[in-house]
């Protein structure tokens, strides 16, 4: 799946990049395991926005001075990083959007409201994220599509046995989660790509949990659309891209119109920039572009795999101290996954324990993830759940521990 590091990494040396790990909270060193929501950002992020903004800050593509020119080389020059970085063929593959949320609208809008009509079907999962499944309901309701989707099994992972009988002719797009955002299940995207393609689908991938935790490359899963969030990442929040192969792309009609996406505007009719400005109406966000670009430059210098194995690590070594806790129950595959992991405590709800694990310090999140069918398949309301970065220690992890274990007694 990746390679090895070529070297080992000072692990303590980064986390000193990030001011925020140095935070109190109600007194408590900070621990920080809600990664999975959003990541913290290092000093290179926050210096290449305020180097933006202090010496660059102009609109681009449409000015003729000087800081319009170093905006708009700025703001290429990310678009350019964002395809090298998951292996786009051409910088026109990559579309700025505000993250995995709207990427995946823009597709069901734009590329469904022109290309899907009654009876077509979009095949998800149960494992989607809401903002893979909301915005398929949305375009049903108005387009009269339906929607299937692929089984969880108990263990967390897809029920692959079935995907025969769900992924046939009458799909047209296949839209799944690269890393479950609960589960921390890791899909099988390339073989879930190949067969779709035997049938004529399209495919979506959320690559919001794997994109800076993961080799990701679009040529080797062989996608169709790839969504990414950068504030995942160590980018900026409101940052983000969607990945279009070239010929898919440009025939998707503009989503949103106004200046900078058009050739020519008359009072009557308009026509279009191609891909991908035809997709970024207004003034972008350009500095999350260029936060983005610098967050990858910063995972890039520490190496996807290498940042793979330590998430991996991680995750093993807290799944062993979960088995000290009473009464607990992880959700999710026991071998390969993702730094993330849900999990009940017979002591206190997740939204009681994260509360109280707050006044020690500890970040987790509490609630149903915007999972909420998962969880209704697994029964729960929701989960609390504990996601690692490469800043994480296993020191943290046993500071987790010893607060959970206060918990119980606090809550018995």
């Amino acid at each position: 799946m990746h390679k090895v590091a070529s070297s080992p990494v000072d692990w303590k040396a980064i986390r000193e990049d990030f001011p925020i790990l140095h935070e109190q909270v109600h007194g408590h060193p900070l621990i920080y395991f809600d990664n999975a929501a959003t990541s913290q950002k290092p000093r290179a992020v926050l210096d290449a926005l305020r180097n933006y903004y202090e010496h660059e800050n102009a609109n681009v593509h449409r000015g003729l001075h000087t800081l319009s020119a170093r905006a708009t080389e700025a703001y290429e020059r990310a678009r350019q990083r964002v395809a090298d970085y998951i292996g786009a063929a051409s910088a026109d593959e990559i579309v700025f959007t505000r993250g995995t949320t709207e990427s995946i609208n823009l597709i069901a809008q734009a590329w469904g409201g022109k290309f899907l009509r009654a009876g077509d079907v979009i095949l998800l999962t149960e494992m989607e994220h809401h903002s893979n499944l909301v915005p398929w309901q949305l375009l049903a309701e108005r387009t009269g599509i339906r929607l299937r989707f692929v089984p969880v099994r108990d263990d967390g992972t897809l029920a692959l046995d079935q995907l025969s009988s769900l992924l046939t002719p009458e799909v047209k797009l296949f839209a799944f989660t690269h890393i479950s955002n609960s589960l921390g299940t890791i899909n099988p995207v390339a073989e879930l790509c190949r067969k779709a393609r035997e049938v004529g689908a399209l495919t979506l991938v959320d690559a919001a949990q794997s994109a800076g935790h993961m080799p990701v490359d679009v040529q080797e899963l062989g996608c169709d659309f790839l969504a990414l969030s950068g504030h995942k990442m160590c980018g900026p929040t409101g940052s983000g891209a969607l990945y279009g192969r070239a010929e898919v792309l440009d025939s998707v009609p503009p989503w949103l119109g106004g200046g900078e996406m058009i050739v020519s505007v008359a009072l009557e009719k308009s026509s279009f920039k191609k891909a991908p400005h035809r997709f970024e109406a207004g003034t972008p966000n350009i500095s999350g572009a260029i936060g983005l670009a610098a967050a990858i430059d910063y995972i890039e210098k520490i190496g996807r795999a290498a940042i793979f194995d330590h998430d991996s690590e991680l995750t093993r070594y807290a799944l062993e101290r979960f088995t000290e806790l009473p009464g607990v129950r992880v959700l999710g595959p026991a071998d390969q996954r993702g730094a993330i992991i849900g999990f009940l405590m017979d002591a206190a709800h997740p939204h009681d324990l994260t509360t109280f694990a707050d006044q020690y310090g500890l970040a987790m999140r509490g609630g149903h993830h915007c999972n909420q069918p998962l969880m209704r398949r697994f029964g729960v309301s929701g989960t609390t759940r504990a996601s690692f970065y490469f800043y994480n220690t296993k020191e943290e992890i046993d500071r987790m521990i010893d607060i959970l274990q206060k918990a119980v007694r606090f809550f018995k």
